[in-house]
């Protein structure tokens, strides 16, 4: 008996592009095209088939971020500059993700240094990025403003727009021609409600890649999955609105008790399987990038990507 493994699935996954090499106007030296599937990730019958990329996310103020992350990578989070190039020569990342974390000071109002940061990092690699701005709405504008103008030609990836507040980042998306991360909390529906807001103040549908948000495994991931199964099973059978592809930021997992109460010589082993066994299953449920911020998780990605790649699918079901 024959299985169909599209499951009468009529739609493709609309695509998304990351990054500008030179030959496109910008400085990375490749970009991505995110997107395109026609049904679950790892039940292609193509071989050839992308794998989830892998972005690894660092910060502009350490002072924000998991002091496990700190203590692995030593000074490195220190200087912004040097953390980049290491997640892309040292630990194999295939995006950057940098959170503006300075930005979450009080009364913070340096935006020049914004500015200087993405630069700098922009030097530091010439793989694709991801910028997550300000938390703070009172200078979402001028911190997007700055970011979008600064990498103008480089295709960024913006985040993150929500319902509450999305104007900001998409003006800035719009202005300069890059991407932007709708991120909603883990619900279909207002994922869909969020991508149609976006669409209608003028920004295309190929400049959007769902969050549906995703919280630590054992703590919420388990809805984060249903959501984004229904998010991608909608999108395959008609649902424009939901089209787009996904990216998965477990951010809660190296914060979760059972890695921040580890015993010390464990506690990088803890880390990344934690974070390895979410982002797996976020995988399999559709995420076309993997977001992570412990290095030693990105081999152990790496190679379950092509383990699963290389498994073929019972007699019956081919």
């Amino acid at each position: 008996m024959a299985f169909d493994l599209n499951f009468g699935w009529t739609t493709t996954i609309g695509e998304v592009v990351l990054g500008a090499t030179k030959a496109d106007g910008g400085t990375r030296r490749l970009s991505y095209r995110i997107g395109g599937g026609t049904t679950l990730p790892f039940l292609e019958s193509r071989m050839d088939s992308p794998s989830p990329l892998i972005a690894l996310e660092i910060c502009n103020d350490p002072a924000f971020w998991s002091p496990i992350v700190k203590n692995y990578c030593g000074d490195l989070v220190n200087n912004v500059s040097e953390w980049a190039k290491a997640a892309d020569a040292s630990y194999g990342a295939d995006l950057i993700r940098l959170y503006l974390t300075s930005t979450r000071q009080r009364n913070f109002t340096d935006i020049p240094s914004v500015g200087k940061c993405v630069q700098d990092v922009l030097l530091a690699s010439s793989l694709p990025l991801i910028i997550d701005g300000s938390n703070e709405p009172k200078i979402d504008s001028e911190v997007f403003q700055t970011c979008g103008e600064v990498a103008q030609g480089e295709r960024l990836l913006l985040g993150t727009a929500e319902a509450g507040r999305y104007r900001s980042i998409a003006a800035a998306a719009l202005a300069y021609n890059h991407s932007i991360i709708a991120q909603s909390p883990i619900d279909i529906n207002l994922a869909k409600q969020l991508n149609i807001l976006l669409k209608e103040i003028g920004v295309p549908r190929d400049h959007i890649v769902i969050d549906p948000y995703t919280g630590a495994l054992g703590y919420g991931f388990e809805y984060s999955y249903s959501a984004m199964e229904r998010i991608r099973f909608s999108a395959l059978k008609g649902d424009a609105d939901l089209a787009m592809p996904m990216c998965c930021s477990a951010i809660d997992t190296l914060t979760i008790k059972e890695v921040r109460e580890a015993e010390p010589k464990v506690q990088d082993e803890m880390a990344i399987q934690w974070e390895f066994y979410t982002n797996i299953a976020a995988a399999a449920a559709g995420a076309e990038i993997i977001c992570i911020r412990h290095p030693g998780t990105i081999p152990l990605l790496r190679k379950a990507f092509a383990d699963m790649k290389k498994q073929k699918a019972p007699a019956e079901l081919r």
